[in-house]
Protein backbone atom coordinates (compact mmCIF):
# COMPACT_ATOMS: atom_id res chain seq x y z
CA UNK A 1 0.00 0.00 0.00
CA UNK A 2 1.25 3.47 -0.90
CA UNK A 3 0.77 6.16 1.73
CA UNK A 4 0.81 9.94 1.54
CA UNK A 5 2.74 11.97 4.12
CA UNK A 6 -0.47 12.79 6.01
CA UNK A 7 -1.58 9.15 5.97
CA UNK A 8 1.78 8.10 7.44
CA UNK A 9 1.44 10.62 10.26
CA UNK A 10 -2.02 9.23 10.96
CA UNK A 11 -0.71 5.65 10.80
CA UNK A 12 1.92 6.52 13.39
CA UNK A 13 -0.71 7.78 15.82
CA UNK A 14 -2.98 4.77 15.37
CA UNK A 15 -0.35 2.00 15.40
CA UNK A 16 2.02 2.83 18.26
CA UNK A 17 4.97 3.71 16.01
CA UNK A 18 7.83 5.12 18.10
CA UNK A 19 10.76 5.31 15.69
CA UNK A 20 11.28 6.03 12.01
CA UNK A 21 14.37 4.79 10.18
CA UNK A 22 15.51 7.06 7.38
CA UNK A 23 17.38 4.80 4.98
CA UNK A 24 19.80 5.54 2.15
CA UNK A 25 22.83 4.09 0.35
CA UNK A 26 26.40 5.25 0.41
CA UNK A 27 28.13 5.55 -2.94
CA UNK A 28 29.15 1.87 -2.84
CA UNK A 29 25.65 0.52 -2.21
CA UNK A 30 25.96 -0.13 1.53
CA UNK A 31 22.74 0.50 3.38
CA UNK A 32 22.81 3.34 5.93
CA UNK A 33 20.17 4.86 8.15
CA UNK A 34 19.44 7.22 11.00
CA UNK A 35 16.51 6.90 13.40
CA UNK A 36 14.23 9.70 14.49
CA UNK A 37 11.38 9.73 16.98
CA UNK A 38 8.06 9.47 15.20
CA UNK A 39 7.08 12.84 16.70
CA UNK A 40 9.81 14.44 14.55
CA UNK A 41 8.59 13.05 11.23
CA UNK A 42 6.29 15.91 10.24
CA UNK A 43 9.17 18.38 10.54
CA UNK A 44 11.50 15.98 8.73
CA UNK A 45 9.13 15.67 5.78
CA UNK A 46 9.41 19.44 5.38
CA UNK A 47 13.01 20.21 6.35
CA UNK A 48 14.87 16.89 6.05
CA UNK A 49 17.27 15.34 8.55
CA UNK A 50 20.88 16.50 8.44
CA UNK A 51 23.72 13.98 8.18
CA UNK A 52 27.48 14.45 8.18
CA UNK A 53 28.59 13.78 4.62
CA UNK A 54 32.32 13.42 5.30
CA UNK A 55 31.71 10.38 7.53
CA UNK A 56 30.03 8.40 4.73
CA UNK A 57 32.09 6.62 2.10
CA UNK A 58 31.98 8.56 -1.16
CA UNK A 59 29.97 11.46 0.21
CA UNK A 60 33.08 13.58 0.73
CA UNK A 61 32.15 15.15 -2.61
CA UNK A 62 29.72 17.37 -0.70
CA UNK A 63 32.88 19.37 0.11
CA UNK A 64 31.86 20.32 3.62
CA UNK A 65 28.28 21.29 2.77
CA UNK A 66 25.41 19.97 4.86
CA UNK A 67 23.25 17.31 3.22
CA UNK A 68 19.76 16.29 4.27
CA UNK A 69 17.63 13.15 4.07
CA UNK A 70 14.10 13.64 2.76
CA UNK A 71 11.94 10.52 3.28
CA UNK A 72 9.98 9.22 0.31
CA UNK A 73 6.51 8.58 1.75
CA UNK A 74 5.71 6.05 -0.99
CA UNK A 75 8.36 3.67 0.42
CA UNK A 76 7.03 3.44 3.99
CA UNK A 77 6.99 -0.04 5.49
CA UNK A 78 6.91 -1.58 8.95
CA UNK A 79 10.01 -3.59 9.96
CA UNK A 80 8.56 -6.98 11.01
CA UNK A 81 11.65 -8.06 12.98
CA UNK A 82 11.31 -5.10 15.34
CA UNK A 83 8.91 -5.09 18.38
CA UNK A 84 5.20 -4.77 17.68
CA UNK A 85 4.89 -2.59 20.76
CA UNK A 86 6.65 0.62 19.94
CA UNK A 87 6.83 -0.22 16.24
CA UNK A 88 9.55 0.88 13.84
CA UNK A 89 8.83 2.02 10.31
CA UNK A 90 11.33 2.68 7.54
CA UNK A 91 11.44 4.91 4.48
CA UNK A 92 14.01 5.31 1.73
CA UNK A 93 15.22 8.86 1.28
CA UNK A 94 16.31 11.34 -1.33
CA UNK A 95 19.40 13.34 -0.42
CA UNK A 96 19.60 17.09 -0.98
CA UNK A 97 21.66 20.11 -0.07
CA UNK A 98 20.19 22.73 2.25
CA UNK A 99 18.95 24.80 -0.71
CA UNK A 100 17.01 21.80 -2.05
CA UNK A 101 19.48 20.93 -4.82
CA UNK A 102 19.85 17.14 -5.27
CA UNK A 103 23.10 15.72 -3.90
CA UNK A 104 25.25 14.27 -6.71
CA UNK A 105 25.84 11.03 -4.79
CA UNK A 106 22.14 10.26 -4.39
CA UNK A 107 21.63 7.06 -6.36
CA UNK A 108 17.82 7.24 -6.10
CA UNK A 109 17.86 10.65 -7.77
CA UNK A 110 20.21 9.33 -10.47
CA UNK A 111 17.88 6.43 -11.21
CA UNK A 112 14.82 8.65 -11.19
CA UNK A 113 16.48 10.87 -13.83
CA UNK A 114 17.20 7.80 -15.97
CA UNK A 115 13.56 6.70 -15.68
CA UNK A 116 12.42 10.16 -16.81
CA UNK A 117 14.80 9.97 -19.78
CA UNK A 118 13.19 6.66 -20.75
CA UNK A 119 9.69 8.13 -20.53
CA UNK A 120 10.80 11.12 -22.62
CA UNK A 121 11.94 8.65 -25.27
CA UNK A 122 8.57 6.87 -25.09
CA UNK A 123 9.60 3.82 -23.07
CA UNK A 124 8.87 2.21 -19.72
CA UNK A 125 11.43 -0.20 -18.26
CA UNK A 126 10.57 -2.95 -15.78
CA UNK A 127 13.27 -4.83 -13.86
CA UNK A 128 13.37 -8.11 -11.97
CA UNK A 129 16.22 -9.57 -9.93
CA UNK A 130 17.47 -13.00 -8.92
CA UNK A 131 19.76 -12.66 -5.90
CA UNK A 132 22.19 -15.17 -4.38
CA UNK A 133 23.69 -15.33 -0.90
CA UNK A 134 25.54 -17.86 1.24
CA UNK A 135 24.79 -18.93 4.82
CA UNK A 136 27.67 -19.73 7.17
CA UNK A 137 27.81 -21.25 10.64
CA UNK A 138 28.71 -19.17 13.66
CA UNK A 139 31.15 -20.41 16.30
CA UNK A 140 30.29 -20.91 19.97
CA UNK A 141 30.76 -17.18 20.56
CA UNK A 142 28.45 -16.19 17.73
CA UNK A 143 31.31 -15.14 15.43
CA UNK A 144 30.83 -16.09 11.75
CA UNK A 145 33.05 -18.87 10.42
CA UNK A 146 33.86 -19.80 6.82
CA UNK A 147 32.07 -23.13 7.27
CA UNK A 148 28.96 -23.28 5.03
CA UNK A 149 25.65 -23.88 6.75
CA UNK A 150 25.12 -27.04 4.67
CA UNK A 151 26.59 -29.05 1.79
CA UNK A 152 23.46 -29.28 -0.33
CA UNK A 153 23.27 -28.52 -4.05
CA UNK A 154 20.90 -27.03 -6.60
CA UNK A 155 17.21 -27.42 -5.66
CA UNK A 156 18.03 -29.98 -2.95
CA UNK A 157 15.50 -30.54 -0.19
CA UNK A 158 15.61 -30.89 3.58
CA UNK A 159 17.32 -32.37 5.49
CA UNK A 160 20.27 -31.82 3.13
CA UNK A 161 19.05 -28.26 2.57
CA UNK A 162 19.39 -26.77 6.05
CA UNK A 163 18.39 -23.31 4.92
CA UNK A 164 14.81 -24.15 3.96
CA UNK A 165 13.28 -22.63 7.09
CA UNK A 166 15.49 -19.56 6.83
CA UNK A 167 14.39 -18.91 3.25
CA UNK A 168 10.79 -19.41 4.30
CA UNK A 169 11.13 -16.88 7.10
CA UNK A 170 12.84 -14.42 4.76
CA UNK A 171 9.98 -14.71 2.26
CA UNK A 172 7.32 -14.36 4.98
CA UNK A 173 9.14 -11.35 6.40
CA UNK A 174 9.27 -9.74 2.97
CA UNK A 175 5.55 -10.37 2.51
CA UNK A 176 4.88 -8.52 5.75
CA UNK A 177 6.87 -5.64 4.24
CA UNK A 178 4.67 -5.63 1.14
CA UNK A 179 7.30 -7.37 -1.02
CA UNK A 180 6.32 -10.61 -2.76
CA UNK A 181 9.12 -12.98 -3.83
CA UNK A 182 8.40 -15.25 -6.78
CA UNK A 183 10.42 -18.27 -5.69
CA UNK A 184 13.32 -19.42 -3.54
CA UNK A 185 15.66 -22.39 -3.68
CA UNK A 186 18.96 -23.83 -2.61
CA UNK A 187 21.54 -22.91 -5.23
CA UNK A 188 24.52 -24.89 -6.53
CA UNK A 189 27.09 -23.87 -3.92
CA UNK A 190 27.41 -25.17 -0.37
CA UNK A 191 25.17 -23.06 1.86
CA UNK A 192 24.11 -21.00 -1.18
CA UNK A 193 20.56 -19.79 -1.77
CA UNK A 194 18.62 -17.71 -4.27
CA UNK A 195 15.42 -15.67 -4.05
CA UNK A 196 13.76 -14.27 -7.18
CA UNK A 197 11.53 -11.21 -7.57
CA UNK A 198 8.95 -10.18 -10.14
CA UNK A 199 9.54 -7.28 -12.47
CA UNK A 200 8.60 -3.80 -11.27
CA UNK A 201 9.57 -0.20 -11.95
CA UNK A 202 13.30 0.48 -11.76
CA UNK A 203 13.05 2.47 -8.53
CA UNK A 204 10.89 -0.14 -6.82
CA UNK A 205 13.19 -2.94 -8.00
CA UNK A 206 16.23 -1.20 -6.48
CA UNK A 207 14.40 -0.48 -3.22
CA UNK A 208 13.17 -4.09 -3.09
CA UNK A 209 16.69 -5.39 -3.60
CA UNK A 210 18.01 -3.41 -0.61
CA UNK A 211 15.02 -4.41 1.54
CA UNK A 212 15.69 -8.04 0.62
CA UNK A 213 19.34 -7.82 1.70
CA UNK A 214 18.34 -6.25 5.01
CA UNK A 215 15.71 -8.93 5.63
CA UNK A 216 18.12 -11.78 4.82
CA UNK A 217 20.74 -10.44 7.22
CA UNK A 218 18.21 -9.89 10.02
CA UNK A 219 16.41 -13.24 9.64
CA UNK A 220 19.69 -15.18 9.38
CA UNK A 221 20.86 -13.64 12.64
CA UNK A 222 17.72 -14.82 14.44
CA UNK A 223 18.55 -18.35 13.23
CA UNK A 224 22.10 -18.12 14.56
CA UNK A 225 23.83 -18.11 11.16
CA UNK A 226 25.68 -15.50 9.12
CA UNK A 227 24.39 -14.42 5.69
CA UNK A 228 27.01 -13.14 3.26
CA UNK A 229 26.48 -11.48 -0.11
CA UNK A 230 30.24 -11.47 -0.73
CA UNK A 231 30.67 -12.25 -4.46
CA UNK A 232 33.18 -15.06 -3.91
CA UNK A 233 33.25 -16.08 -0.23
CA UNK A 234 34.70 -19.54 -0.96
CA UNK A 235 37.53 -19.76 -3.48
CA UNK A 236 36.64 -23.31 -4.57
CA UNK A 237 32.86 -22.95 -4.79
CA UNK A 238 30.24 -20.96 -6.69
CA UNK A 239 30.11 -17.22 -6.16
CA UNK A 240 27.09 -15.04 -5.37
CA UNK A 241 25.71 -13.08 -8.29
CA UNK A 242 22.64 -11.03 -9.14
CA UNK A 243 20.90 -11.61 -12.45
CA UNK A 244 19.03 -8.49 -13.57
CA UNK A 245 16.28 -8.93 -16.14
CA UNK A 246 14.41 -6.15 -17.87
CA UNK A 247 11.73 -5.65 -20.44
CA UNK A 248 10.61 -2.55 -22.30
CA UNK A 249 7.10 -1.34 -22.97
CA UNK A 250 5.74 1.75 -24.68
CA UNK A 251 5.06 4.44 -22.09
CA UNK A 252 1.32 4.93 -21.59
CA UNK A 253 1.46 8.44 -23.09
CA UNK A 254 2.83 6.96 -26.31
CA UNK A 255 0.63 3.88 -26.65
CA UNK A 256 -1.38 5.22 -29.60
CA UNK A 257 1.78 6.15 -31.50
CA UNK A 258 3.70 2.97 -30.67
CA UNK A 259 1.34 0.01 -30.31
CA UNK A 260 3.18 -2.54 -32.46
CA UNK A 261 5.42 -4.04 -29.78
CA UNK A 262 9.06 -3.55 -28.82
CA UNK A 263 10.85 -6.64 -30.15
CA UNK A 264 13.34 -4.69 -32.26
CA UNK A 265 13.87 -2.15 -29.50
CA UNK A 266 14.63 -4.93 -27.03
CA UNK A 267 17.30 -6.36 -29.31
CA UNK A 268 18.84 -2.91 -29.76
CA UNK A 269 18.66 -2.34 -25.99
CA UNK A 270 20.58 -5.58 -25.38
CA UNK A 271 23.13 -4.56 -28.01
CA UNK A 272 23.53 -1.17 -26.29
CA UNK A 273 24.28 -2.85 -22.98
CA UNK A 274 26.80 -5.18 -24.62
CA UNK A 275 28.48 -2.14 -26.19
CA UNK A 276 28.81 -0.26 -22.88
CA UNK A 277 29.12 -3.04 -20.28
CA UNK A 278 32.89 -2.64 -19.94
CA UNK A 279 32.32 1.06 -19.26
CA UNK A 280 30.10 0.38 -16.24
CA UNK A 281 31.50 -2.89 -14.89
CA UNK A 282 32.98 -0.76 -12.09
CA UNK A 283 29.38 -0.27 -10.97
CA UNK A 284 28.05 -3.82 -11.49
CA UNK A 285 31.14 -5.40 -9.91
CA UNK A 286 32.49 -2.92 -7.41
CA UNK A 287 34.96 -4.85 -5.23
CA UNK A 288 38.25 -6.68 -5.65
CA UNK A 289 36.44 -9.88 -4.72
CA UNK A 290 33.89 -9.39 -7.53
CA UNK A 291 36.53 -10.36 -10.09
CA UNK A 292 37.25 -13.65 -8.32
CA UNK A 293 33.72 -14.71 -9.31
CA UNK A 294 33.66 -13.59 -12.95
CA UNK A 295 34.74 -16.36 -15.30
CA UNK A 296 34.33 -19.06 -12.61
CA UNK A 297 31.65 -21.77 -12.78
CA UNK A 298 28.77 -20.16 -14.76
CA UNK A 299 29.61 -16.51 -14.02
CA UNK A 300 30.27 -14.67 -17.31
CA UNK A 301 33.59 -13.34 -18.60
CA UNK A 302 33.04 -13.00 -22.36
CA UNK A 303 30.75 -10.31 -23.75
CA UNK A 304 28.26 -12.41 -25.70
CA UNK A 305 24.62 -13.36 -25.66
CA UNK A 306 22.84 -16.69 -25.98
CA UNK A 307 19.32 -18.05 -25.66
CA UNK A 308 20.22 -21.23 -23.78
CA UNK A 309 21.54 -21.59 -20.23
CA UNK A 310 25.27 -21.10 -19.83
CA UNK A 311 27.95 -18.61 -18.85
CA UNK A 312 26.93 -15.86 -21.26
CA UNK A 313 26.81 -12.20 -20.28
CA UNK A 314 23.27 -11.75 -21.60
CA UNK A 315 20.56 -14.34 -21.94
CA UNK A 316 17.58 -13.65 -24.18
CA UNK A 317 15.48 -15.12 -26.96
CA UNK A 318 15.46 -12.46 -29.69
CA UNK A 319 12.74 -14.26 -31.64
CA UNK A 320 10.19 -13.53 -28.90
CA UNK A 321 8.72 -10.06 -28.37
CA UNK A 322 7.83 -10.98 -24.78
CA UNK A 323 11.19 -12.18 -23.59
CA UNK A 324 13.27 -10.21 -21.10
CA UNK A 325 16.93 -9.35 -21.42
CA UNK A 326 18.90 -10.85 -18.53
CA UNK A 327 22.24 -9.34 -17.54
CA UNK A 328 24.21 -11.96 -15.61
CA UNK A 329 27.38 -10.08 -14.61
CA UNK A 330 26.35 -8.03 -11.56
CA UNK A 331 26.72 -9.10 -7.94
CA UNK A 332 24.75 -8.21 -4.83
CA UNK A 333 27.22 -5.69 -3.38
CA UNK A 334 26.60 -3.12 -6.11
CA UNK A 335 24.69 0.14 -5.72
CA UNK A 336 21.47 -0.88 -7.49
CA UNK A 337 20.37 2.66 -8.27
CA UNK A 338 23.45 3.46 -10.33
CA UNK A 339 23.47 0.03 -11.98
CA UNK A 340 19.84 0.13 -13.12
CA UNK A 341 20.21 3.75 -14.18
CA UNK A 342 23.24 2.98 -16.33
CA UNK A 343 21.48 -0.03 -17.83
CA UNK A 344 18.61 2.25 -18.86
CA UNK A 345 20.96 4.79 -20.43
CA UNK A 346 22.93 2.09 -22.28
CA UNK A 347 19.69 0.51 -23.53
CA UNK A 348 18.33 3.88 -24.70
CA UNK A 349 21.54 4.59 -26.60
CA UNK A 350 21.27 1.18 -28.22
CA UNK A 351 17.67 1.87 -29.23
CA UNK A 352 18.29 5.38 -30.55
CA UNK A 353 21.30 4.16 -32.56
CA UNK A 354 19.42 1.06 -33.79
CA UNK A 355 22.32 -1.07 -32.51
CA UNK A 356 22.46 -4.60 -33.89
CA UNK A 357 23.07 -7.73 -31.88
CA UNK A 358 26.07 -9.79 -32.98
CA UNK A 359 25.53 -13.42 -33.91
CA UNK A 360 24.55 -15.65 -31.00
CA UNK A 361 27.59 -16.66 -28.90
CA UNK A 362 29.86 -14.35 -30.91
CA UNK A 363 32.17 -12.66 -28.39
CA UNK A 364 32.54 -8.89 -28.48
CA UNK A 365 35.44 -8.83 -26.03
CA UNK A 366 35.81 -9.62 -22.35
CA UNK A 367 34.75 -7.99 -19.12
CA UNK A 368 37.49 -6.22 -17.12
CA UNK A 369 39.72 -8.72 -15.35
CA UNK A 370 40.22 -6.74 -12.13
CA UNK A 371 38.95 -3.77 -10.16
CA UNK A 372 41.86 -1.74 -11.50
CA UNK A 373 40.97 -2.67 -15.08
CA UNK A 374 37.32 -1.71 -14.44
CA UNK A 375 38.39 1.66 -13.03
CA UNK A 376 40.48 2.31 -16.15
CA UNK A 377 37.53 1.46 -18.38
CA UNK A 378 35.20 3.81 -16.49
CA UNK A 379 37.76 6.61 -16.46
CA UNK A 380 38.23 6.48 -20.22
CA UNK A 381 34.54 6.14 -21.05
CA UNK A 382 32.66 8.98 -22.76
CA UNK A 383 29.45 7.08 -21.95
CA UNK A 384 30.12 7.14 -18.20
CA UNK A 385 31.23 10.78 -18.22
CA UNK A 386 28.01 11.69 -20.04
CA UNK A 387 25.83 10.45 -17.17
CA UNK A 388 27.87 10.18 -13.94
CA UNK A 389 28.77 13.52 -12.29
CA UNK A 390 32.51 14.15 -12.57
CA UNK A 391 33.14 14.43 -8.82
CA UNK A 392 31.29 11.17 -8.18
CA UNK A 393 33.23 9.34 -10.90
CA UNK A 394 36.57 10.66 -9.62
CA UNK A 395 35.70 9.54 -6.08
CA UNK A 396 34.68 6.04 -7.19
CA UNK A 397 37.80 5.62 -9.31
CA UNK A 398 40.04 6.87 -6.50
CA UNK A 399 38.43 4.53 -3.96
CA UNK A 400 38.70 1.58 -6.36
CA UNK A 401 42.37 2.19 -7.08
CA UNK A 402 43.14 2.55 -3.37
CA UNK A 403 41.38 -0.73 -2.69
CA UNK A 404 43.24 -2.42 -5.55
CA UNK A 405 46.59 -1.15 -4.28
CA UNK A 406 45.86 -2.42 -0.76
CA UNK A 407 44.88 -5.79 -2.18
CA UNK A 408 47.90 -6.00 -4.49
CA UNK A 409 50.34 -5.35 -1.66
CA UNK A 410 48.59 -7.61 0.88
CA UNK A 411 50.67 -10.61 1.96
CA UNK A 412 47.57 -12.83 2.29
CA UNK A 413 45.12 -11.69 -0.37
CA UNK A 414 42.34 -14.07 0.64
CA UNK A 415 42.58 -12.89 4.26
CA UNK A 416 42.45 -9.29 3.01
CA UNK A 417 39.22 -9.99 1.14
CA UNK A 418 37.66 -11.84 4.08
CA UNK A 419 38.48 -9.03 6.49
CA UNK A 420 37.15 -6.37 4.13
CA UNK A 421 34.02 -8.07 2.81
CA UNK A 422 33.01 -11.27 4.58
CA UNK A 423 31.61 -9.76 7.76
CA UNK A 424 30.11 -6.61 6.28
CA UNK A 425 28.71 -7.52 2.85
Amino acid sequence: MIYSENEILQYIEENDVKFVKLTFCDLHGRLKNISILSSELAVTFENGARITAKKISGFEVADGKDIYLFPDAKTMMVLPWRPQQGRVIRMFCYIRYKDGTPFEGDGRYFLKKAMKAAVSAGYCFRFGTSCEFTLFRNDENGIPTKIPHDNAGYCDTAPDDKGENIRRDVCLTLEQMGIHPVSSRHESGCGQHEIDFNASSALKAADTFLSFKSAVKSVAETHGVHASFMPKPLRTDCGNGMHISFNIFPDSDFLEERSTGTGDELKSAAAGIMEHIRDFTLFTNSTVNSYERLGEFTAPRDILWASDEGSQLIRMNPDSDETAVELRAADCVCNPYFVLGLMIYAALEGISGKAQLPAEKESRGRLPVSLEDAADCAEGSDFIRKYIPENILETLISCSRTEWKEYSTAYDKEAFEDQKYFYSL
